[in-house]
């Protein structure tokens, strides 16, 4: 009975408060003013199948202007804003931010152009089919507030009868003639003029696929006639214009490719390039029937060969035009790529194709300088010198090398503490072809990399160990096209040597095999695949992202020297045991656009690495890890997990990084912009890992059926600051359900309690990052 009574007493409140907001809003209306409070759409026609009104009222009612004031949960409170806030002086400040930029002007019946908007309701409707619609409206008010009420009588629709695309004799016509079986124009459809347009459109397309390159949409002309005999029936016939002019209806070939990779703006005069146009002085490359224009030699002409599909004496197409500039672009060496065809033979229907290529800064060389804390007490710096090189062999290969050198120094917490301090190099390069045994021949605008990455990194943690990494990978990069991404490294070998293991860690590793793996030498090497799916570069409300990796470490080499460290038959190369295992990782993102400043993000994220053969267990460097700025964030970094272990049974000072073999982890954020460079978000974070063996030293720590009892969950709300060249990102998390207290008190709800310093010390984590985290 007392949960109903405060039910009611929350309803009561919520309807006083929803009344007086409301009432508020009126009140600052002038005299004769009426608040807008939308357009109401009545549809009169029984023909009309429920699902015809519904799609017929949705497009109709989005047509029309002014929108009203925004509300939610049907009250208007950016209007209440706007009222409340002061005129301001000027045009910044406090008062012009909350009235300007919070609040939304009222937008009033005046405002309205009501005979307007009946003429988009027939123009529209009549470009749907109907057309004998007619549309009127009222004025309904009360207390200062009024909406209008269309009524709309659209009468029957009509429908294509028949579709006739008119012949003759010329080229273009038969043409024409060949794409008509994929018409969008069909039997028995309604009349839509957006159809019509995109069929102009399909055409045009069609066309500049068979070498009619000065074609345009506006050539075609669709008419309609109603004067047939069936009733509500139109006939379509579609045809040239008249007027269409003569070069429009010719078909173009190439006749010569001429590059200019060391174009400059500068040269255009009088708006005309300023280029040689006599190709007989021009140099020919020799494989192909290409003139490449660079008297310093500073690209190898096999690059053009490679990007550029048009040949002499192809005829043109779009197809071939689009995807040459792209693959130009995507060579990662020419900051702007313009195009020009030049008309060579007007009687034999040819031109020239110019490509006026601006390189990029072929060097360039960045001082990187950077601060961080993170919320396990450290706070470090980072030095990074990069040095860049587009052309490294006059191929358009990308050479990228630098140095780093980093420290993070506990601040705070136990005496003795570990610092880490790191310092390495590494180079890659970045070949615009696949380097290999086969031939690979692409048809995505993308051009396809090999990669050949070299690095080195030496890290000391005080009080523990030293360790040097070296790394080597070789592979293979290449896009389907903007949405699918393929990544294979052939090969990746990555070997760590320690070194200057203290004796007091290595007490602790004697008596802890976890401990003691991370100062184990380690081989690993094999092939990793991952592949990428992402359309969120559309304008689409809802957009997807999609990465899966698998890495196969040691697999032919375990299985060929019959290794199984089971039976005690591990297999050493150079004297170390080399890893054998499968790992695979899943991540999945969906995002959606409630508005242009609100939106939803989600992610979920599953992964199992699974040693065996001559490995028990996943190298340190493969695992996975929980906590943090881009994880559940509510845990400080690498402490969340495995499963239920408890982290606060580890000694002051002992090695604090928490890893698994198996991760689970899902993620919601809601975003909105608040002003300008202010995003706020509101998110919820949930996940841990868990091993696949047993570990006597960490409890329950292994993967079971009671796995999701040890989900770690929380949430919490953060402020992003997008300056455009970063996002500055801040976020505020509490843990809701920690998995390593008691079973049935997990759950945290009840031990909330933010005036207490001592559990907003334990319990609130402040994580700094740049960009969102995912």
């Amino acid at each position: 009975m007392k949960k109903i009574q405060t039910y009611f007493k929350y309803l009561f409140a919520s309807g006083l408060a929803s009344a007086t907001l409301s009432c508020s809003n009126t009140k600052y209306l002038k005299e004769g003013q009426m608040l807008y409070t939308g357009a109401e759409i009545n549809i009169k026609n029984d023909s009309l199948s429920k699902q015809e009104e519904k799609d017929l009222k949705a497009a109709l009612e989005s047509n029309l202007t002014p929108k009203p004031n925004s509300t939610f949960l049907g009250l208007r409170p950016r209007l209440f804003f706007y009222n409340i806030a002061k005129e301001p002086k000027k045009e910044k400040g406090f008062n012009y931010w909350l009235k300007n930029k919070v609040g939304e002007k009222p937008v009033l019946l005046g405002d309205v152009d009501r005979e307007f908007n009946k003429d988009i309701i027939q123009n529209y409707s009549e470009n749907k089919g109907y057309f004998n619609a007619k549309a009127t409206y009222d004025t309904v008010s009360k207390d200062k507030r009024a909406k209008v009420i269309y009524n709309v009588s659209p009468g029957a629709r009509y429908l294509i009868s028949d579709v006739r695309f008119l012949k003759d004799s010329t080229i273009i016509n038969k043409e024409i003639q060949t794409l008509t079986d994929k018409t969008f124009l069909k039997k028995s459809n309604p009349f839509d003029l957006d159809v019509i347009k995109a069929e102009r459109d399909r055409i045009d397309n069609g066309l500049k696929e068979k070498g009619f390159y000065y074609f345009s949409p506006d050539n075609i002309i669709v008419q309609a006639d109603s004067t047939i005999s069936k009733k509500h029936k139109v006939e379509l016939i579609v045809k040239l214009k008249d007027n269409t002019p003569a070069l429009a209806t010719e078909q173009f070939s190439i006749d010569k490719v001429i590059v200019f990779p060391n174009y400059n703006i500068r040269d255009v005069k009088d708006g005309k390039y300023n280029v040689p146009m006599n190709a007989d002085s021009l140099q020919k490359y020799a494989h192909e029937d290409i003139y490449v224009i660079d008297p310093e030699h500073k690209f190898k002409p096999k690059i053009f060969d490679r990007a550029l599909y048009f040949k002499k004496g192809d005829l043109y197409n779009r197809t071939n035009h689009n995807l040459t500039l792209n693959r130009l672009i995507s060579l990662g060496v020419f900051k702007f790529v313009k195009n020009q065809f030049v008309v060579s033979d007007s009687l034999q229907h040819k031109f020239d194709a110019y490509y006026l290529l601006t390189p990029r800064q072929i060097q360039s060389l960045r001082l990187e300088a950077l601060g961080r804390t993170n919320s396990a007490n450290y706070a470090g710096s980072e030095l990074n010198l990069n040095w860049t090189h587009r052309n490294f062999f006059r191929g358009a290969e990308q050479f990228k090398a630098s140095i780093y050198g980093a420290f993070d120094v506990q601040i705070g917490g136990p005496e003795n503490a570990n610092n880490i301090f790191r310092a390495g190099a590494n180079a890659q390069l970045s070949i615009p072809r696949l380097v290999a045994p086969f031939r690979f021949n692409s048809s995505s605008a993308f051009v396809p990399r090999t990669n050949i990455i070299l690095g080195y990194e030496f890290q000391n943690r005080t009080q523990n160990y030293t360790l040097n990494t070296f790394n080597a990978s070789f592979g293979y990069v290449w896009k389907e096209n903007a949405r699918k991404e393929h990544d294979l490294k052939v090969i990746d070998i990555t070997y760590v040597s320690p070194a200057n293991v203290t004796p007091e860690y290595q007490a602790k590793a004697d008596a802890n095999i976890y401990l003691q793996r991370v100062v184990d030498k380690q081989l690993i090497f094999g092939p990793i695949y991952s592949y990428t799916y992402t359309n969120t570069m559309l304008q689409k409300p809802n957009t997807i992202y999609y990465k899966g990796t698998l890495d196969l470490a040691g697999n032919l080499t375990g299985l060929l020297m019959g290794a199984n460290v089971d039976k005690g038959k591990q297999k050493n190369i150079f004297g170390i045991p080399f890893s054998q295992f499968a790992k695979i990782e899943n991540d999945f993102r969906f995002y959606h656009k409630f508005t242009e400043k609100t939106s939803l993000a989600t992610r979920a994220i599953a992964g199992v690495a699974y040693p065996y053969g001559n490995s028990d267990h996943i190298p340190f460097s493969r695992q996975f890890f929980s906590g943090g700025s881009n994880s559940v964030r509510a845990f400080r970094a690498r402490t969340l997990g495995p499963g239920s272990f408890d982290p606060r049974t580890l000694t002051p000072g002992e090695f604090f990084d928490q890893s698994g073999d198996i991760k689970l982890e899902l993620n919601a954020e809601y975003r909105a912009n608040l002003y300008k460079f202010l995003n706020v978000a509101v998110f919820a974070d949930a996940g841990n890992v868990w091993l696949v063996n047993e570990d006597p030293k960490r409890p329950g720590a292994k993967f079971s059926k009671e796995f999701l009892s040890e989900i770690a969950v929380g949430a919490g709300f953060g402020l992003r600051l997008d300056f455009s060249i970063l996002i500055l990102r801040l976020d505020l998390a509490m843990p809701l359900r920690v998995p390593y207290y008691e079973k049935n008190e997990r759950w945290t709800f009840d031990r909330i309690k933010f005036g207490d310093p001592s559990w907003r010390k334990d319990n609130l984590i402040l994580n700094i990052a740049i960009g969102y985290p995912f």
